[in-house]
Protein backbone atom coordinates (compact mmCIF):
# COMPACT_ATOMS: atom_id res chain seq x y z
CA UNK A 1 0.00 0.00 0.00
CA UNK A 2 1.45 3.80 -1.01
CA UNK A 3 -0.08 7.01 -0.34
CA UNK A 4 -2.27 9.20 -3.04
CA UNK A 5 -3.27 12.66 -3.30
CA UNK A 6 -3.21 15.65 -4.90
CA UNK A 7 -0.10 17.35 -6.29
CA UNK A 8 0.72 20.73 -7.84
CA UNK A 9 3.88 21.80 -9.69
CA UNK A 10 6.49 23.89 -9.01
CA UNK A 11 5.50 27.66 -9.99
CA UNK A 12 8.86 28.43 -11.77
CA UNK A 13 7.91 24.72 -13.39
CA UNK A 14 11.81 23.79 -12.02
CA UNK A 15 11.38 21.61 -8.53
CA UNK A 16 14.16 22.11 -6.60
CA UNK A 17 12.56 21.45 -3.20
CA UNK A 18 9.05 19.62 -1.70
CA UNK A 19 6.44 20.78 0.51
CA UNK A 20 4.44 17.75 1.89
CA UNK A 21 1.18 18.95 3.23
CA UNK A 22 -0.99 16.02 5.86
CA UNK A 23 -4.14 16.64 6.52
CA UNK A 24 -6.22 16.23 9.49
CA UNK A 25 -8.77 13.88 10.83
CA UNK A 26 -11.52 13.51 8.67
CA UNK A 27 -11.06 15.63 5.95
CA UNK A 28 -8.06 14.89 2.38
CA UNK A 29 -5.50 16.13 0.31
CA UNK A 30 -7.87 18.02 -1.20
CA UNK A 31 -8.61 19.95 2.28
CA UNK A 32 -4.77 21.42 2.23
CA UNK A 33 -3.91 21.29 -1.82
CA UNK A 34 -5.33 24.68 -1.82
CA UNK A 35 -2.23 26.21 0.32
CA UNK A 36 -0.19 25.97 -2.95
CA UNK A 37 -2.31 28.54 -4.68
CA UNK A 38 -1.15 31.09 -1.81
CA UNK A 39 2.63 29.88 -1.45
CA UNK A 40 3.41 28.77 -4.74
CA UNK A 41 4.27 32.13 -5.95
CA UNK A 42 6.47 33.02 -2.80
CA UNK A 43 8.34 29.39 -2.93
CA UNK A 44 8.41 29.39 -6.89
CA UNK A 45 10.56 26.25 -6.94
CA UNK A 46 8.81 24.02 -4.28
CA UNK A 47 6.60 21.12 -5.64
CA UNK A 48 3.52 20.12 -3.36
CA UNK A 49 1.94 17.02 -2.45
CA UNK A 50 -0.93 16.58 -0.05
CA UNK A 51 -1.74 12.51 0.33
CA UNK A 52 -4.93 11.03 1.98
CA UNK A 53 -4.39 9.54 4.99
CA UNK A 54 -4.70 5.70 4.36
CA UNK A 55 -8.01 4.95 6.30
CA UNK A 56 -11.42 6.04 5.98
CA UNK A 57 -12.44 8.25 8.50
CA UNK A 58 -15.42 6.48 10.89
CA UNK A 59 -17.00 9.89 11.70
CA UNK A 60 -16.67 11.06 7.82
CA UNK A 61 -16.82 8.06 5.18
CA UNK A 62 -15.77 10.79 2.89
CA UNK A 63 -12.99 12.07 4.40
CA UNK A 64 -9.73 10.05 5.57
CA UNK A 65 -7.96 9.65 8.98
CA UNK A 66 -4.74 8.62 10.09
CA UNK A 67 -5.63 6.95 12.73
CA UNK A 68 -8.71 6.78 15.21
CA UNK A 69 -9.73 8.89 18.12
CA UNK A 70 -11.48 6.83 20.55
CA UNK A 71 -12.71 9.62 22.41
CA UNK A 72 -14.53 11.26 19.36
CA UNK A 73 -15.14 7.66 17.51
CA UNK A 74 -15.73 4.84 19.67
CA UNK A 75 -12.84 3.38 19.08
CA UNK A 76 -10.67 1.59 21.43
CA UNK A 77 -6.94 2.60 22.74
CA UNK A 78 -5.45 -0.66 21.49
CA UNK A 79 -7.18 0.06 17.91
CA UNK A 80 -5.97 3.92 18.09
CA UNK A 81 -2.33 2.69 18.85
CA UNK A 82 -2.73 -0.18 15.97
CA UNK A 83 -3.41 2.58 13.59
CA UNK A 84 -1.29 4.67 14.40
CA UNK A 85 1.81 2.95 14.24
CA UNK A 86 0.64 1.31 10.89
CA UNK A 87 0.12 5.26 9.40
CA UNK A 88 3.82 6.49 11.03
CA UNK A 89 5.19 3.30 8.69
CA UNK A 90 3.84 3.78 5.84
CA UNK A 91 4.23 7.66 6.00
CA UNK A 92 8.01 7.06 6.38
CA UNK A 93 8.07 4.68 3.42
CA UNK A 94 6.39 6.93 1.11
CA UNK A 95 8.69 9.97 1.94
CA UNK A 96 11.32 7.58 0.90
CA UNK A 97 9.13 6.90 -2.14
CA UNK A 98 9.04 10.58 -2.58
CA UNK A 99 12.47 10.72 -2.42
CA UNK A 100 13.32 8.29 -4.99
CA UNK A 101 11.02 9.74 -7.44
CA UNK A 102 11.32 13.21 -7.56
CA UNK A 103 15.07 13.65 -6.89
CA UNK A 104 14.74 15.98 -4.17
CA UNK A 105 16.46 15.21 -0.95
CA UNK A 106 15.00 14.92 2.76
CA UNK A 107 17.45 18.34 3.48
CA UNK A 108 15.23 20.57 0.33
CA UNK A 109 11.69 18.52 1.79
CA UNK A 110 9.52 20.06 3.98
CA UNK A 111 6.25 19.37 6.06
CA UNK A 112 3.40 21.14 6.46
CA UNK A 113 0.19 19.42 8.77
CA UNK A 114 -2.94 20.68 10.60
CA UNK A 115 -4.04 18.99 13.55
CA UNK A 116 -4.03 14.98 13.14
CA UNK A 117 -1.36 15.56 10.15
CA UNK A 118 1.06 17.90 12.29
CA UNK A 119 0.52 15.09 15.31
CA UNK A 120 1.92 12.56 12.48
CA UNK A 121 4.39 15.46 10.81
CA UNK A 122 6.40 15.70 14.20
CA UNK A 123 6.49 11.76 14.78
CA UNK A 124 7.52 10.77 11.72
CA UNK A 125 9.77 13.88 10.92
CA UNK A 126 11.79 13.63 13.63
CA UNK A 127 12.49 10.13 13.87
CA UNK A 128 13.66 10.44 10.05
CA UNK A 129 16.89 9.19 9.14
CA UNK A 130 18.22 11.98 7.23
CA UNK A 131 17.19 15.67 8.47
CA UNK A 132 14.32 17.04 6.84
CA UNK A 133 14.51 20.92 5.63
CA UNK A 134 11.89 21.50 8.79
CA UNK A 135 8.31 20.89 10.33
CA UNK A 136 5.72 23.22 10.51
CA UNK A 137 2.62 22.82 12.47
CA UNK A 138 -0.92 23.88 12.81
CA UNK A 139 -2.77 23.57 15.69
CA UNK A 140 -1.72 19.73 16.63
CA UNK A 141 0.06 18.26 19.55
CA UNK A 142 3.44 16.50 20.08
CA UNK A 143 2.24 12.60 20.90
CA UNK A 144 4.60 10.64 23.05
CA UNK A 145 6.56 13.29 24.10
CA UNK A 146 7.94 10.97 26.63
CA UNK A 147 9.60 8.60 24.25
CA UNK A 148 11.00 10.95 22.00
CA UNK A 149 14.57 11.67 23.87
CA UNK A 150 15.23 8.25 23.56
CA UNK A 151 13.68 7.95 19.65
CA UNK A 152 14.86 11.37 18.50
CA UNK A 153 16.85 11.06 15.07
CA UNK A 154 17.08 13.96 13.42
CA UNK A 155 16.43 17.72 14.41
CA UNK A 156 14.95 19.86 11.66
CA UNK A 157 13.89 23.35 12.78
CA UNK A 158 9.81 23.34 13.87
CA UNK A 159 7.35 25.98 13.92
CA UNK A 160 4.22 25.39 15.89
CA UNK A 161 1.09 27.55 15.15
CA UNK A 162 -1.96 27.42 17.19
CA UNK A 163 -5.10 29.52 18.08
CA UNK A 164 -6.24 30.32 20.99
CA UNK A 165 -9.67 29.44 21.15
CA UNK A 166 -9.06 26.34 19.52
CA UNK A 167 -12.15 23.71 20.86
CA UNK A 168 -11.16 20.68 19.09
CA UNK A 169 -6.92 20.91 19.61
CA UNK A 170 -6.75 22.58 23.33
CA UNK A 171 -4.65 25.53 23.14
CA UNK A 172 -2.44 24.38 26.23
CA UNK A 173 -0.70 21.67 23.51
CA UNK A 174 1.21 24.27 21.73
CA UNK A 175 3.34 25.03 24.83
CA UNK A 176 3.10 21.73 25.85
CA UNK A 177 4.86 20.51 22.22
CA UNK A 178 7.05 23.16 22.42
CA UNK A 179 8.54 22.34 25.58
CA UNK A 180 8.95 18.59 25.03
CA UNK A 181 10.75 19.68 21.68
CA UNK A 182 13.26 22.00 23.21
CA UNK A 183 13.99 19.49 25.54
CA UNK A 184 14.61 16.76 23.02
CA UNK A 185 17.30 19.91 21.45
CA UNK A 186 14.80 20.39 18.96
CA UNK A 187 14.67 24.66 18.09
CA UNK A 188 11.05 25.62 18.03
CA UNK A 189 9.84 28.70 17.30
CA UNK A 190 6.01 29.24 18.08
CA UNK A 191 3.14 31.66 17.09
CA UNK A 192 -0.32 32.12 18.52
CA UNK A 193 -3.22 33.84 16.33
CA UNK A 194 -5.05 35.34 18.42
CA UNK A 195 -9.30 34.70 18.66
CA UNK A 196 -8.84 31.57 15.86
CA UNK A 197 -10.24 28.68 16.79
CA UNK A 198 -9.52 25.10 14.87
CA UNK A 199 -8.29 26.50 11.70
CA UNK A 200 -5.44 28.12 9.23
CA UNK A 201 -5.87 31.88 9.39
CA UNK A 202 -4.14 34.64 7.73
CA UNK A 203 -1.72 35.73 10.03
CA UNK A 204 -0.66 32.18 10.44
CA UNK A 205 0.32 31.14 7.06
CA UNK A 206 2.20 34.37 6.47
CA UNK A 207 3.92 33.44 9.57
CA UNK A 208 4.42 29.52 8.24
CA UNK A 209 5.47 31.32 4.51
CA UNK A 210 8.46 33.17 6.20
CA UNK A 211 9.23 30.08 7.92
CA UNK A 212 9.23 27.93 4.50
CA UNK A 213 10.93 30.30 2.71
CA UNK A 214 14.10 30.45 5.37
CA UNK A 215 14.28 26.76 5.20
CA UNK A 216 12.91 25.89 1.83
CA UNK A 217 14.32 28.73 -0.42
Amino acid sequence: MTLTGPERQAHSGEARSLLILLHGYGADGNDLIGLADVLAPHLPHTRFLAPNAPERCVNNPMGYQWFPIPRMDGSSEQASRESFAASVRLLDGWLDEVEERTGIPPARTALLGFSQGTMMSLHVGLRRRAALAGICGFSGRLLAPDLLGAEIVTRPPVLLIHGDEDPVVPFSSLAEAEAGLTGAGVAVETHVSPGVGHGIAPDGLTRALGFLQGVLE
